[in-house]
């Protein structure tokens, strides 16, 4: 991903799961992530606390706004202040689709919070066919950005290809998103690679 980044000018976002492995991930990635599943892993949380990388928090699969938030705060009383918020889909109702977006989260935590908020459509719905209609519901709410997954082939994706678009997909989407953008009086920005 670096010789990509190098190559394309692309930052990139990657997860790191062990709070053993954050400074060897911070060497190479622009931005630490922090998935769902670790969202309270404290030693994790503690050793990107303190790195320099700025930090991508997504929100665990069941927790409330204010343990999303507290989390954060963690993060941050370790001296690390650029966190990035994440609503990537909560446990639901429904057995249709992987999770359940919750973008009531968007301006709920902009209005709680100075600190960026970006959906990750992908994750959150589990379905190719729902990201783009997702990602432009989570511009025109508030979000500061997305997270999509996107492939030149789909269907041979190592992994999560059932959420995954399309390279072409993906430049379409851009479109939307800038028109979104646009017509709620925000910019779209360029993609980074995760």
């Amino acid at each position: 991903m670096r010789a990509a980044s190098l190559e394309t000018g692309l930052k990139v976002v990657t997860e790191v799961v062990d709070p053993r492995d954050v400074e060897l991930v911070a060497e190479y990635a622009d931005c630490l992530q922090i998935g769902s599943r670790n969202m309270q892993n404290y030693p994790l949380l503690n050793e990107v606390g303190q790195s320099p990388k700025p930090a991508l928090l997504k929100r665990g699969l069941s927790a409330s706004y204010k343990e999303f938030l507290l989390a954060a705060e963690y993060i941050m009383a370790q001296g690390n202040e650029q966190v990035i918020l994440c609503e990537r889909g909560i446990r639901g109702l429904t057995n249709e689709l992987r999770f359940t977006l919750d973008l009531n989260a968007v301006p709920y935590l902009k209005q709680r919070t100075h600190l960026p908020v970006i959906v990750d459509p992908s994750h959150g719905t589990g379905s190719a066919r729902l990201v783009p209609a997702m990602s432009l519901a989570a511009i025109a709410c508030g979000a500061d950005g997305i997270i999509v997954e996107t492939h030149y082939s789909p269907a041979d994706s190592i992994s999560d290809a059932a959420q995954t678009i399309s390279t072409v997909e993906f430049a379409e989407l851009m479109k939307d998103i800038a028109a979104v953008a646009e017509a709620v009086g925000r910019k779209a920005h360029s993609p980074v690679v995760r």
